[in-house]
């Protein structure tokens, strides 16, 4: 601040990760936009929140606000397991350190400038916050929580991907120290500050800014007929099918072009969530990801190795958005299920940027998205779009009015290639292949679908090609909003019968999940054969694990699809989990008993010789007709023999 002649600051960011002033990470991108907008900023990573506080006093009062953002990840799935445990590292501090941020840092550092700085404001964004904007159950604390702006005592959230709201934000704060009464802007002191009054003034009216979410004593404008009116906090307490029945409506508004304004009641006042802002033009996109990052971390951590940073430093983002829908994952309450592409030109100038690197050696390690191969890819009647809002454009059928012509894709993939100091660009992202494999009926698409899935196969694989079936029985698949697991099949064909004509020796890595709303340890069961015939021995395995705002979160907490009401089964105590998660395992000698006891207490003792071979504890009943019958069993030991 001496050195740039400054004597305050417009706006502090605190920050739960390391600083690395990179375009994928967020404290730098609204650092950056606020910085582009004239504003000056101030960024604190990782305040020690013990003792005196000196962190959060370091760089004073901001004359506008402070803003938290707690880090690229929901803070407590990046630092414990499904099963509650401490996970190995922190992949967003140095070294991997899990003592540089608290639990739930969004409150823990409103809470502490609230008490610092009484009547400076406060806004949350990122992850953390955007999912936790209305009742959302917490799975480390076991509890249906209210609103994140009551524990935080913060004054708004910035919902979803920030930009837009947070340099709208800067103008109405600009135009208010332009016109506001004086008095709103200075403390005892004489010291120009946006205080509580002002910013309400600016913020809190009618005209609110889309995309926040703020608490209210009483509803601006009244509650209007367009409105959705959530079941109340203290209802969905005492109501599990109140608590699905709200997720239902808040996935509708998030995937709608033109959404309602939310609001939920919560003791004596109300969570007003405003609609998002429209999705970002590629105009809009490309101005986030050109401003002047370094792309590298502080120089605080030289010498020190920051894992999330070292497995993103040499790969691009291409676009935002997933209209995959996928029950269990937050992409779209965040980033939204319209894809925002960026330009060619502005990813071409990021690579450049990148091949300048000191160490870097010619080989890009992502060139993808939330979804690698959805670049492009949007409806072709934009006025059916507007008025649709199903979660999902793949599922449970690809949408027939989904253009999915890869051109754009491959001619990225192509001009990235041509680069100078380009020796390969990888596709480290997870693919959608219900996209390769859906037969369309457009001959141009289906000829640049089969153009794309040979090329990627052929150029853009790093020896793995990662991918999500995520499970192999179909009811689960359906729950999960993902396809059946013969598209797997084919799309294995595929992937095989390429690597054998052109010589690959490559492999394909599955991802797959336990203990998912309505998958049973049978299902698991049948898993572990099917992965068996597969020759796969699974390491991308995870067991389920709730998280703020997604489908299978509330059906796994209320017992009850959110959008039929019926009846979901979950497997919800550390033992029912571990029982299923045993199963992707079955090869270790260490699983072999557990698995075995438990295929007999399911009464699937069938598939012991499945997973173990003839011999291996299945004695058929006379007579049984569930399983496979005597006489199958017995040719079937015969040809063991």
């Amino acid at each position: 601040m001496e050195l740039r002649g400054w004597d305050e600051l417009d706006v502090i960011l605190f920050s739960g990760d390391a600083y690395v002033d990179h375009p994928s990470f967020p404290a730098a991108v609204i650092g950056r936009l606020l910085e582009a907008e004239g504003l000056r900023v101030g960024i604190i990573p990782q305040p020690s929140w013990h003792g005196d506080y000196r962190d959060f006093k370091r760089l004073g009062r901001p004359r506008l606000w402070f803003g938290i953002s707690p880090g690229c990840m929901d803070s407590m799935v990046n630092k414990y397991t499904a099963s509650r445990r401490l996970r190995s590292e922190d992949a967003y501090s140095p070294d991997g350190r899990h003592d540089l941020r608290p639990d739930y840092p969004t409150i823990v550092y409103s809470q502490i400038l609230r008490q610092l700085y009484p009547d400076t404001p406060i806004v949350l964004g990122g992850v953390e916050a955007s999912l936790r904007r209305v009742s959302h159950y917490d799975y480390w604390k076991d509890q249906i929580l209210p609103s994140i702006l009551i524990p935080s005592e913060a004054d708004l959230i910035i919902y979803g991907m920030g930009e837009k709201p947070t340099i709208e934000m800067a103008r109405r704060m600009t135009e208010l120290i332009q016109d506001c009464d004086p008095d709103l802007l200075y403390d005892e002191k004489g010291d120009s500050y946006i205080g509580h009054k002002a910013f309400a003034k600016a913020l809190i009216g009618r005209n609110a800014i889309p995309q926040t979410a703020i608490l209210y004593d009483q509803v601006p404008g009244g509650i209007g007929k367009n409105d959705i009116m959530l079941s109340s906090h203290e209802e969905v307490l005492c109501d599990s099918k109140k608590f699905a029945r709200n997720f239902m409506h808040i996935e509708e508004e998030s995937n709608k072009l033109h959404a309602q304004r939310i609001i939920q009641p919560t003791g004596n006042k109300y969570v007003v969530v405003n609609p998002p802002y429209p999705p970002l033009t590629t105009e809009e996109l490309d101005h986030s990801f050109d401003l002047p990052y370094t792309r590298l971390p502080h120089p605080k951590y030289k010498g020190k190795r920051i894992p999330a940073y070292e497995m993103i430093k040499f790969s691009v983002n291409i676009h935002r958005g997933c209209f995959g829908g996928c029950a269990f994952c937050t992409i779209s309450a965040h980033q939204g299920k319209f894809i925002m592409n960026r330009s060619k030109e502005s990813i071409l100038r990021e690579v450049r940027k990148i091949t300048e690197l000191p160490d870097f050696k010619g080989y890009l390690s992502d060139l993808g998205g939330p979804s690698a191969n959805m670049y492009m890819l949007e409806g072709r009647n934009k006025k059916a779009c507007a008025v649709c809002k199903r979660p999902s454009c793949i599922h449970p059928e690809v949408c027939p009015n989904l253009n999915c012509d890869m051109t754009p894709l491959l001619d990225i993939y192509r001009s990235v290639d041509a680069l100078p100091g380009i020796k390969k660009s990888f596709i480290g992202s997870g693919v959608r292949y219900d996209l390769l494999m859906h037969n369309h009926k457009d001959a141009a698409v289906q000829r640049s679908i089969d153009e794309y899935t040979e090329e990627l196969i052929t150029k853009h694989v790093s020896g793995r090609l990662k991918v999500a079936p995520e499970h192999t029985s179909d009811h689960v698949l359906n729950i999960m909003r993902k396809p059946s697991f013969n598209l797997f099949y084919k799309f294995k064909r595929v992937f095989d019968d390429t690597c054998r004509r052109h010589r690959l020796n490559q492999q394909i890595i599955p991802y797959f999940m336990s203990s998912h709303p309505s998958c049973t340890p049978e299902d698991m069961a049948q898993l572990a054969v099917i992965t068996k015939k597969l020759d796969f021995h699974l390491e991308q395995v995870q067991d389920f694990t709730p998280t703020p705002m997604t489908l299978a979160t509330d059906a796994w907490v209320s017992g009850y699809h959110p959008y039929t009401l019926e009846p979901v089964y979950s497997a919800r105590t550390p033992k029912e989990k571990q029982h299923q998660r045993m199963f992707f395992f079955w090869y270790k000698p260490e699983e072999r008993g557990p698995i075995t006891s438990e295929l007999k207490r399911i009464g699937r003792p069938d598939l012991i010789p499945q997973l173990f071979g003839a011999g291996a504890g299945f004695q058929p009943k006379k007579g049984d007709t569930k399983h496979p019958s005597n006489k199958q069993h017995t040719k079937k030991k015969q040809r063991n023999k």
